[in-house]
Order: C-alpha cells, then structure tokens, then sequence
C-alpha cells in the first residue's frame, strides 16, 4: 500500500480541499480505509467533468483502499442546488432508473479496465434509494436535525446563489440527505472519506460535520478540483453539447478528438490528473514547444481514451484522426445516415451532427466551411449526388458518409 497517496494526490494537482489534512494524511498511510463518492443519475452518463474524481477514487482503490460509489437514486430526485440558478427538472422514474442502470455499468467497466484485481478491495457500488426509500421523514430529522443547524447550511455558496432566485425546501434538503448517506456508509460500511468534485464541498463538509458532532468519531473529506479550460470556465462541452463518456452519446473518435484538441497550457494538467503515466515521462512529454506540441496532445488523447473506452477504441480513434488529418481516405471515421432524412445539404450536415441546428448548418455553408469530397459546398441548394462521400467541416470534423 502507498504510504503517501495524499501526497500523490496532491502532486498530481487532484486535491482542492480537505479538512483535519495532518490525522488524514497518517491514517491513509497507516490504515486500509473505506472511500466514497456520490453522482446523481441526472443522464444516461456520466461526462467529463466526473473523470477527475473517479480517476481519484481510482488512484484511492491501487493504492490499497475500498471504494464506493453511490449512484444517487434518492438525491437525484431532489436535485443539487449547488451552481445552479434555477431548479433541476424532473424526470419519470423510468428514466431514472436507466440511468441509474446505464451509470452503474459505466463505474464497473471504468474500474475493470484500470483498477485492481482484489476481491475484498473492489469497487462497491450502492444506492441510497435502497436506505433513503426506508426511512420515514421523523426518522431522517432525528438523524440530523440536531447536528446540523441552519445558519451553517446558509453559509455556503450553494445556498446563497440560490436565495437570491427563489430557493425551495425541496432543495435545501438536499444536504441533509448527502451529510446521511456518509452517515449510513460510515455506519454500514466503516467508511471514514467522502471524495468529490470542488463543487460539492458544502455538501460533502456537511457530512463530516454530521458525523463527528452526532457519533464523535473522526470522518474526513477530499475534493478535487472541477476540470476547467485556461479561461477558467468548465471543460466538457463541445460543439454537439457535453463531453459523455458513454461511446453511444458521444464517439470514441470525437472523445479523442475533444482531448487531442484542448488548449496547449492544460496539457501537463490533464495528464497529471486523467492519466496513470508517471510524473516523470509527463514532465518529459510535455517538454515539446509549438507544432511538436501536437505529439504530446495525441498522447495525451490516447491515453484518456484508453481508460474511458479502451485501448482497442483508443488505437482506432487515433488511427481514424490520423487518416483523417494525414490524407488516408479509407481509414475515417464513417456514418450511416438514412437517406430519407437527407434531402439537402442543410438535412445532411444536421444529420451528420456537423451542425448543431439548420441555422448553424446554413452559416457555415455560407461561411465555405463544408465540403463533400474535396469540393466546397458553394450554396444550401446543391445536390447531393453520391451515397458514399467524405464530408468535411473546417479542417478539423471530417468523416465518411454513407447514405442508406
């Protein structure tokens, strides 16, 4: 077992807070300790932005630690106040539940493909709908209403953004419900840490709180921070919408293609977090200057891809961004649209996803930016006169078509 995995952690720039650091720091070098972390079933994957607490929970797991996940079955009815000016909307329990399935699935082949192989240190995945759904409303005050009190609750950030537009109390308890489930994981599971993205700090504090006050034993907290582009805004969106790791709601090939493209000062970061590469090669890596900086942007993207999709998704997104780039017209990325959708090249380009709406696909015909073999696409009127074609946006979105 490592004896320093906070310090890696932090090294690797995955740690933004934590709470009694020193006792934390000797226990995870002393002790194997029971770890958590929370997603709510919001959509049928989880994005971008979760990868840098999972691949902390991951590092948690190979350093010799249990980890958990709780698919928020319970939470994701509520809806998290935290960053948002607005209420979340509801969804059918249908969809909840596939979510939840769907979520579920993800975490299982995320950490078959690059945790460890230990029976009794695999990850345990719950979720609080099987606990939250058996307590009735007296029984959820009695186990916190005495512990948390509601001028700390609106102290935080996540709160006070929301009393600004009108925050409900359906909201408002949703920390109580977290600060629980660390509770009832603590209880049942001997787990000790919650872990998280930044945006979750309140509500993963809450818990610690809730537990030292209510128990007086020592619980602790880590959170990492949120992936952010240079401007400091929040990575994962593209031009089609979020970034899933989901291969059915976004390509291996654009997956790779998002990271291979991300600004040239968040390179080093992105490795030391998304990656399992050592500090070492990363530093030498990342050595590159201008167009050789690309050498290390295609690594950076193979190895993401790698363990979100697998190395055989991997090899084969790269090889179809090389084609692609490189002039090797048999090798791309291809798509089989149904031709009785595509009746002009307004109809093709939304179809293909190359544009995100009819409005969008005019301005960059208008724009000369589309081209249908090595043509460019002069006016929305021209025909569509093959089946099998390479359309191209810019330099950078290019696949082969097949009309069916």
């Amino acid at each position: 077992m490592t004896n320093n995995i906070l310090d890696e952690l932090k090294e690797r720039g995955l740690v933004k807070q934590t709470v009694y650091e020193d006792e934390l720091k000797k226990l995870l070098s002393t002790e194997k300790v029971v770890c958590y972390i929370g997603v709510d079933p919001t959509a049928g994957s989880l994005h971008v932005g979760n990868l840098a607490s999972f691949m902390m929970l991951l590092r948690m797991q190979r350093a010799g630690h249990h980890p958990i996940a709780i698919v928020g079955g319970a939470t994701g009815r509520i809806g998290d106040p935290s960053g948002r000016n607005d209420m979340r909307a509801f969804m059918s329990e249908e969809v909840r539940k596939k979510n939840i399935e769907n979520i579920k699935n993800q975490l299982t082949d995320l950490f078959n493909r690059n945790g460890v192989d230990v029976e009794n240190n695999k990850l345990t995945i719950v979720n609080n709908d099987d606990w939250m759904s058996k307590l009735s409303y007296y029984d959820m005050l009695e186990a916190v209403g005495l512990s948390m009190t509601v001028n700390r609750m609106l102290s935080h950030d996540c709160f006070k953004t929301r009393m600004e537009t009108g925050l409900t109390f359906l909201e408002f308890n949703y920390m109580p419900m977290q600060a629980y489930d660390f509770l009832h994981l603590f209880k049942n599971y001997n787990c000790v840490l919650e872990m998280g993205g930044d945006d979750q700090w309140a509500n993963i504090l809450a818990g610690v709180e809730l537990i030292r006050k209510k128990e007086n034993k020592p619980a602790y907290c880590m959170t990492t921070p949120l992936l952010t582009k240079a401007d400091g805004t929040k990575m994962g969106k593209s031009a089609g919408g979020a970034v899933w790791l989901s291969r059915e709601m976004f390509s291996d090939y654009d997956f790779y293609q998002y990271f291979r493209n991300v600004e040239d000062e968040k390179i080093y970061d992105l490795f030391c977090q998304l990656t399992f590469l050592p500090l070492d090669e990363i530093k030498e890596i990342c050595k590159f200057k201008g167009k050789e900086l690309n050498k290390a942007k295609e690594r950076l993207a193979f190895e993401i891809t790698k363990i979100v999709r697998g190395e055989e998704s991997a090899k084969k997104a790269q090889q179809q961004a090389q084609s692609a780039f490189g002039g090797d017209k048999e090798n791309l990325v291809e798509i089989v649209i149904d031709k009785s959708k595509v009746n002009t090249i307004v109809d093709l380009l939304v179809e293909s996803k190359l544009a995100t709406s009819r409005g969008d696909a005019k301005k960059l015909i208008d724009g000369k930016a589309v081209k249908i073999d090595d043509n460019i696409v002069q006016t929305i009127n021209e025909k569509i006169e093959k089946d099998t074609f390479v359309l191209s946006k810019g330099k950078k979105s290019i696949q082969k078509v097949i009309l069916k």
